[in-house]
């Protein structure tokens, strides 16, 4: 037996074990409760419009227990299919969207098929075909077949900057990419490391995606993402990215130190007005516009770039052994209404289905534009570790070889393609 097929057993045993309501296909519902996980934080966007849909459910349900608990990503990434197995279950939860995360466990059965539920309250309706590609797999491929989750919200990956360091030196907001690799230039001769990038983490890894798609067409990311053709990692859209990752090293736009950096402590010291700009997505952005309040802050889209990682936000998603569904697609329907929409947007996400005339922060409107500007060019790219399953911590590694050096680009390349195509 394979050492795969021996992993599944033991744990099928070890659930059959320890959960014999479960491995019976039985779960005792409780008409009383909702459990619900989600990682947003506090005082985020998000934390915050779903913090008033649970008030919201509240008062539908006034005997309702919401037992909420707010989990790290990494948390439910690395455990999301033995937990889901099991009836520790959550009745919703957020989960990341794509073919490594809620593709795949919607091909392992451990998601509820939503697709009815989603013409019954019109959540097709309300979200558009190129916001719901990553909330429909088919045989654990985003883009067709039936709905295993529903987004509220979109997000994108950016380049924050801080307006007044970039003032300080007479610098302006690049257009080009070459314009950004003079502006990073001007940084580094003053002695200043240009880009917050943390390495043990998404954030670099992004970078790195960003750098590919400056060389990438509408083919190249249907075939990577999408498997529509084939991909060459030697070819010149990772090598461009690899080597000018290396080159960004050894020029000091990035700092040596990055390589084993959190996304939370890279969040932190742009924060605190460390680096001139950050690299990274729209999820930042609601805490930003409460926790920055010593220099004057804006964003750009990556210079020259047509494609950009980005897509509809995080799933909610209803776990096959669920025990609460149609409570949990009530809250899904209070995510998705006007009013927290508004709260989500007001509070610095990308709402969905917001009345826009009650969006008045102008920075919230920029960020809104943001976005809007790459779905008029159809510009979303998805993100690199979506294709196969397993390929987030490849990628966390393999770009931490890039950053430390520790190995060549051509060896980075060639093993990122055979995880890549072995993940098919």
């Amino acid at each position: 037996m394979k050492k795969i097929g021996r992993m599944l057993l033991l744990s099928a045993v070890f659930f059959a074990l320890v959960f014999p309501a479960f491995a019976n296909g039985q779960q005792e519902a409780d008409g009383n409760q909702l459990a619900l996980w989600h990682y947003e934080s506090e005082n985020g966007a998000m934390g915050k419009a779903w913090k008033v849909a649970m008030e919201k459910l509240k008062e539908k349900y006034p005997d309702l227990e919401i037992n909420f608990e707010e989990k790290g990503f990494e948390q439910i990434r690395q455990t999301a299919s033995m937990v889901l197995n099991s009836s520790e279950a959550p009745d919703v939860m957020e989960y990341n969207k794509g073919n490594a995360t809620a593709g795949l466990l919607s091909s392992q059965g451990l998601l509820t098929d939503l697709s009815d539920v989603a013409k019954e309250r019109g959540w097709d309706k309300i979200l558009g075909d190129s916001i719901t590609v990553t909330a429909r797999y088919k045989d654990g491929i985003m883009g067709d077949g039936d709905w295993y989750g529903v987004t509220n919200y979109g997000e994108y990956v950016m380049v924050y900057y801080n307006k007044d360091m970039f003032a300080e030196y007479g610098l302006d907001v690049p257009k080009t990419f070459s314009e950004f690799e003079e502006v990073m230039a001007a940084f580094a001769a003053k002695g200043i490391t240009p880009l917050a990038v943390a390495g043990a983490e998404y954030p670099a890894q992004q970078v790195f995606y960003e750098l590919v798609l400056s060389q990438a067409d509408e083919d190249f990311i249907k075939s990577y993402q999408l498997f529509q053709g084939d991909v060459d990692f030697h070819g010149p859209e990772f090598t461009f990215a690899a080597n000018k990752m290396v080159e960004w090293i050894d020029n000091g736009y990035i700092s040596a130190d990055a390589v084993s950096m959190k996304a939370e402590d890279m969040g932190l010291a742009y924060t605190r007005g460390e680096y001139p700009m950050m690299i990274s997505g729209s999820w930042w952005y609601g805490r930003f516009v409460e926790e920055i309040t010593e220099f004057d802050w804006g964003i750009f889209n990556f210079p020259g770039n047509k494609y950009h990682p980005g897509s509809s936000g995080n799933l909610w998603v209803v776990p096959t052994s669920a025990s609460n569904k149609e409570i949990a697609y009530d809250f899904i329907d209070i995510t998705l209404s006007p009013e927290i929409q508004n709260i989500l947007g007001n509070a610095g996400g990308i709402p969905v289905n917001a009345d826009l005339n009650g969006i008045s922060d102008p920075k919230i409107k920029e960020l809104i534009q943001g976005f809007n500007d790459i779905l008029d060019a159809d510009g979303l790219a998805f993100y690199p570790d979506w294709p196969v399953a397993g390929f987030y911590d490849v990628l966390v590694a393999k770009v931490q070889d890039l950053m430390g050096k520790t190995k060549s680009a051509d060896q980075v390349l060639t093993e990122l393609g055979e995880e890549y195509h072995s993940g098919l």
